[in-house]
């Protein structure tokens, strides 16, 4: 114990103390749910320490880590770790990016896509109907514990890009990258598919009608028929949207670990 105690405390302790602590507030600056919604950065500094406490000694357990012998190695190994953790944040939250995709189409599709109020993730104003998706993502992410799952990636990283300089970000991590983020928009076409289709089809029978009865005026009826249409579409489908955003957050998240293990 007194041994464990002089190891956190000398100077290879602290500095790798701070590169796990460093690495963990990276991935709740950009994960999915801690930077969804407003959560004061108090409550995400304590949450990281507290994290940092549990998980350091399991990752300098394994690791062959060398303190710096400068300050600018010091800055690369911080600014190294810090950009391992945004990315895992990143990747987790490619799926709340996709939901809100399908979102705005949805609206645009609607015509609701002026009807926007103030996101609470990019603090710029966005479709209802977004948001909408949005809520139901966070839920369904809740539901399955996938914050869970997002430290046990952060530890796995450790595995392919452990602590220190010695790590390879060329072989096989930046061709997994560039898949996965090729599809978000094919998982935002997918949670709205069938919505989409239908408002589709709607559109074009309003075109023959207005072919036929070119005396009617069709914006008057199209525009409360698509936005109730696309209302009770939503609720019908709810069901189903949620079983399939709960297959796709955990496809999600075991890709992620595959990527940074």
């Amino acid at each position: 114990m007194e041994n464990e105690l002089q190891l956190l405390f000398s100077t290879q302790g602290v500095i790798g103390f701070l590169l796990v602590l460093t690495r963990i507030s990276g991935m709740l600056t950009a994960a999915p749910l801690f930077s969804t919604f407003p959560v004061p950065m108090q409550a995400k500094a304590i949450l990281a320490i507290l994290t940092t406490f549990i998980m350091y000694p399991l990752v300098v357990h394994s690791s062959t880590f060398q303190p710096p012998t400068d300050i600018i190695m010091l800055t690369i190994m911080l600014s190294k770790e810090l950009c391992i953790g945004v990315l895992i944040g990143f990747c987790a939250n490619l799926i709340f990016d996709a939901v809100q995709i399908a979102g705005q189409l949805v609206s645009i599709q609607m015509g609701l896509s002026m009807a926007a109020a103030m996101d609470p993730l990019t603090k710029q104003q966005s479709p209802v109907i977004g948001q909408l998706f949005t809520f139901i993502a966070c839920m369904v992410f809740i539901q399955l514990n996938a914050h869970h799952w997002l430290f046990s990636s952060i530890y796995d990283s450790y595995k392919s890009m452990p602590l220190g300089m010695n790590f390879d970000f060329t072989t096989h991590i930046i061709p997994r990258l560039l898949y996965f983020t090729s599809q978000l928009f094919p998982v935002a076409f997918g949670i709205i598919m069938p919505i989409y289709v239908l408002l589709f089809l709607v559109d074009i029978s309003l075109a023959f009608m207005a072919k036929m009865m070119p005396q009617m005026n069709i914006f008057m009826v199209a525009m409360p028929l698509k936005a109730g249409l696309g209302i009770s579409l939503i609720l019908v489908f709810i069901a189903t949207t949620t079983i399939y955003l709960g297959h796709l957050i955990s496809n999600t998240l075991d890709n992620l670990k595959v990527i940074f293990s």
